[in-house]
């Protein structure tokens, strides 16, 4: 499981020109899911994106959680995080978890997520071309990786 995380003061998602979801201050999270990928990954992203001390105290310093500040979040399905490109011109996705896999994973790491913030937690449109807009904060962006092999560093 792979995430891209982004911390915005604002980010929205429109399908076919029509508005699906927005938010204000919190995170933006690009996911794609790897064959394999299971309970274990998602958990501890979930643990790891709502307590990752990536937002400012007083004085600044990246010492606050999105649950600290009550932000919120944007999840968006993007399984091209899973593109191979070290050989030829056009990327492999022979990794990336195929398409019913990927939904299921999406929608029990949306509920995760729902079931544990304290703030508002929108998605994105599964499978759908969509548009994303944000206003990266700081600007902090961040590649978090969870793979079956990482579980013995837990």
């Amino acid at each position: 499981m792979k995430v891209v995380l982004q911390r915005v003061s604002e980010a929205s998602v429109t399908v076919d020109d029509q508005p699906v979801a927005a938010i204000g201050l919190g995170l933006l999270l690009l996911v794609g899911f790897a064959r394999g990928d299971g309970e274990a990954e998602l958990k501890w992203m979930t643990e790891k994106v709502l307590h990752l001390r990536i937002f400012g105290d007083t004085e600044g310093q990246m010492n606050r959680s999105l649950q600290e500040i009550g932000g919120e979040l944007l999840v968006v399905s993007q399984f091209t995080l899973y593109g191979d490109v070290r050989k030829g011109r056009r990327p492999s996705f022979a990794h990336a978890a195929d398409s019913s896999l990927a939904r299921v994973q999406y929608d029990r790491f949306v509920g995760m997520l729902r079931a544990q913030s304290v703030g508002r937690v929108e998605d994105g449109e599964f499978g759908s071309r969509m548009q994303v807009s944000l206003v990266n904060e700081g600007p902090v962006t961040l590649v978090i990786e969870r793979a079956q092999t990482d579980q013995a560093d837990r």
